[in-house]
C-alpha cells in the first residue's frame, strides 16, 4: 500500500487529485470521485482497500483521476477523519487563510 497509510490500518479512504483542475477527490461508495471528505468510501481492513483501489484505478481513470492512493483514517464517534498531517490538510484546504479554500466554502 501507499507510504500515507500504516500497514496496520484498519480503516483507509482513496484519494487523488482531478486531472482538470487539481481539486483533491476522494472514492465515494458509489464509486464516483467528490471532492467532500464526508462522502468517501470509508473502507475497513486491507482487503476491502485493495479492492476499492483496484475499482478506484480502473482503465481510463487515468483520464480523471491522477496520484490515487489509500490513507489511513480514524473513527471519533460515528465520524472519521484523516489522520496524518498532510491528509488532514488536503481534506481541509489551506493553513494560512481562512477565507480561501474549502474551509471559507468557496
Amino acid at each position: 500500500m501507499a507510504q500515507h497509510s500504516s500497514k496496520g490500518a484498519r480503516f483507509q479512504a482513496i484519494t487523488g487529485n482531478r486531472l482538470t483542475d487539481g481539486e483533491v477527490v476522494y472514492f465515494s461508495k458509489s464509486g464516483v470521485w467528490e471532492t467532500d471528505f464526508g462522502l468517501a468510501a470509508i473502507l475497513d481492513g486491507p482487503e476491502a482497500a485493495a479492492a476499492s483501489l483496484d475499482n478506484a484505478t480502473a482503465e481510463g481513470s487515468e483520464l480523471e483521476v491522477v496520484g490515487i492512493y489509500p490513507f489511513e483514517v480514524k473513527q471519533s464517534g460515528e465520524a472519521f477523519a484523516p489522520v496524518s498531517v498532510r491528509e488532514i490538510i488536503r481534506a481541509k484546504g489551506p493553513t494560512i487563510r481562512k477565507d480561501l479554500g474549502k474551509q471559507a466554502g468557496v
